[in-house]
């Protein structure tokens, strides 16, 4: 039987769910197959390179948008150990383009005091 894996959220991560939840009803069933999958243990996404942690970024479809993975959410997660995962943030591809690895540190960091 595989490790049970915890996924836990930045407060960024809840903040700019709640803002994205009031432009795109769907957002929540968009990124619960990512949760899925992060949850049984595997891997998804691409590692964000020039930064310390095991960060990935992962496309997902918005549905709301009708633009496919490409023009919908960014999600961005530490796997800090094989059993543990946070959720660092969340936003829509038309809102941002990219965050900065000082970003990513910055949150991580205030998360894992």
């Amino acid at each position: 039987m595989p490790p049970e894996i915890t996924v836990r959220f930045t407060p960024e991560f809840k903040r700019n769910l709640q803002k994205l939840v009031k432009r795109y009803r769907h957002i929540r069933a968009d990124v619960q197959p990512v949760l899925d999958q992060l949850q049984t243990g595997v891997v998804i996404g691409t590692q964000v390179p020039g930064i310390d942690y095991a960060i990935f970024k992962v496309r997902v479809r918005n549905r709301d948008a009708r633009k496919g993975k490409r023009g919908g959410y960014r999600l961005l997660y530490y796997l800090k150990t094989k059993t543990s995962i946070i959720l660092i943030i969340i936003y829509a591809k038309s809102d941002r383009s990219d965050i900065s690895a000082a970003q990513i540190r910055r949150i991580v960091n205030m998360f894992d005091e």
